[in-house]
């Protein structure tokens, strides 16, 4: 594959009337139109579904009981909130720099710097946990078992790398096939699921229905505060959600296709993930499930199909296959518009003939293969070390995305832009209110104890990692600032 980089067009003075000359980013130039609605609509649905639902459901309805919908309901509303505000400004002005492009609008060179930096901690350290994840899930197999779990991670890791590699295309398809399993496996699961409560069809020695709720201590079997304190563990579940807004850069006609994506957010978390929880909680006792396997696994594991626990094996691999394929293409993409801006390496703003940013990408993929160096040493504990650290990096880019809603709106009030008809509803409460939400989430993690206090313990080294980078990189930033304006 031949490189080049693809020159950026250089920026315009600051328009008289910004209203009628929006801002225009530099990271923007360069990129291929080649996703269709179809990729659009299945990379939304992909963001909100993941392994969070598929895996971590287990674990946390073990701990909480029934009521961990709840958490599920209540964290999927803030992730549309998030989803819906990120989803204004794209159709203000579609971007491939999404949020990191309107925090340089709206709160200058720092706050995108702060914002894409964010979003890196977040996406490579996700990328960590889903390559450990995917060699995990790969030893289900027999023919597997014997493979280091480390090679298992690398294979994951070389496969959707060199998919990213090529071109956009291929990361659309792969991402719009990753998405179509999880649904299917979930609408599978539903449609079986509700057969069994109709029908009260014994599972395991246990009959399906409301008995599984009352017997066992009803709604919160353990009491309301495990359910809190697995809020966090529950936006995790939720992190993909933005990548709609990246992908709208590289699309034909956003106004048409990214408001019926982002609207179809709201109903598919409520009937996935809401839906799924309700069921496993009618079908057998919270008590029946645990962390060490997927919830959907152990309902068919109950009932005796053969093979049916291979297949959802599959689909949680798939899950964790997306997230991955999903983490280098959006890092690639914010990290070109910070590189075009000074304030990300040079070499993550080169693009391929295929109008890929490869650079940020590897950059990215360089982090995984550390992960794939965890899991020879630790492969016990690699998963858990690197969740925390991307549930920061989470909540700070949600933070970062209300914030930008939040300036664009005061921007609006003062005539300087124009709100498109599809905005956020409730402005500016709804933006105030997210954001206390994500205060309160770091405040349950520091309350959860162990590992998740130590990470938001560490928040104070986070924040002088970023101000000392940003003294290494400004003097960049504003010599790149001053080439592009003159």
């Amino acid at each position: 594959m031949t490189d080049r980089v693809t020159a950026a067009e250089p920026l315009s003075a600051a328009p008289a009337n910004p209203a009628a000359a929006p801002h225009v980013d530099a990271g923007d130039a360069g990129y291929r139109k080649d996703l269709k609605s179809r990729h659009i609509n299945m990379i939304a649905i992909g963001g909100a579904i993941g392994t969070g639902l598929f895996l971590g459901a287990g674990g946390r309805m073990s701990q909480a009981g029934p009521s961990l919908f709840i958490a599920y309901a209540v964290c999927g509303v803030f992730a549309f909130f998030v989803v819906r505000a990120l989803g204004e400004l794209v159709l203000y002005r579609p971007s491939s720099g999404a949020f990191v492009s309107y925090a340089r609008e709206f709160m200058g060179e720092k706050g995108a710097y702060t914002a894409g930096w964010l979003y890196f901690l977040n996406w490579s350290t996700t990328a960590v946990a889903d390559i450990t994840a995917a060699a995990t899930y790969a030893h289900f197999w027999a023919m597997f078992s014997d493979i280091p779990q480390w090679v298992l991670a690398l294979i994951a890791l070389a496969v959707v790398l060199t998919a990213n590699l090529i071109s956009v295309k291929y990361f659309g398809e792969m991402e719009f096939w990753f998405a179509i399993i999880k649904v299917a496996a979930l609408v599978a699961f539903m449609l079986v699921g509700i057969f069994l409560v109709v029908t009260s069809h014994d599972v395991g020695g246990h009959t399906p229905g409301l008995a599984n709720i009352t017997d066992n201590g009803g709604i919160f079997p353990n009491g309301m505060m495990p359910m809190l304190l697995l809020i966090q563990g529950v936006v995790f579940a939720y992190a993909s959600v933005e990548l709609c807004g990246v992908a709208a850069g590289e699309t034909e006609n956003p106004e048409k296709i990214m408001p019926k994506a982002i609207n179809s957010i709201m109903w598919r978390v409520g009937l996935f993930y809401v839906g799924s929880v309700v069921l496993l909680a009618l079908i057998l006792p919270y008590t029946a499930y645990s962390g060490d396997q997927s919830p959907f696994v152990t309902v068919f594991d109950k009932l005796g199909i053969p093979g049916a626990a291979g297949v959802m094996n599959l689909v949680v691999l798939t899950a964790a296959l997306s997230s991955l394929n999903s983490g280098l293409y959006s890092t690639g993409r914010i990290l070109r518009s910070m590189s075009l801006s000074g304030s990300a390496p040079k070499f993550t703003g080169v693009m391929n003939k295929g109008g890929v940013p490869y650079g940020g990408i590897l950059l990215t993929a360089g982090f995984g293969v550390a992960g794939v160096l965890l899991n020879y040493v630790m492969p016990g504990e690699a998963f858990e070390l690197v969740l925390n650290f991307a549930s920061i990096g989470i909540i700070g880019t949600w933070a970062m995305i209300m914030v930008c809603s939040l300036l664009f709106v005061r921007r609006a009030k003062e005539g300087k832009v124009v709100r498109p008809g599809y905005n956020l509803p409730w402005a500016p409460y709804t933006q105030i209110v997210t954001l206390g939400f994500l205060a309160a989430v770091l405040v349950l993690m520091w309350m959860d104890g162990g590992i998740s206090r130590t990470t938001v313990n560490c928040l104070p080294l986070i924040a002088a990692a970023l101000t000392g980078g940003w003294f290494l990189v400004r003097r960049r930033v504003r010599e790149t600032s001053a080439a592009h304006q003159g």
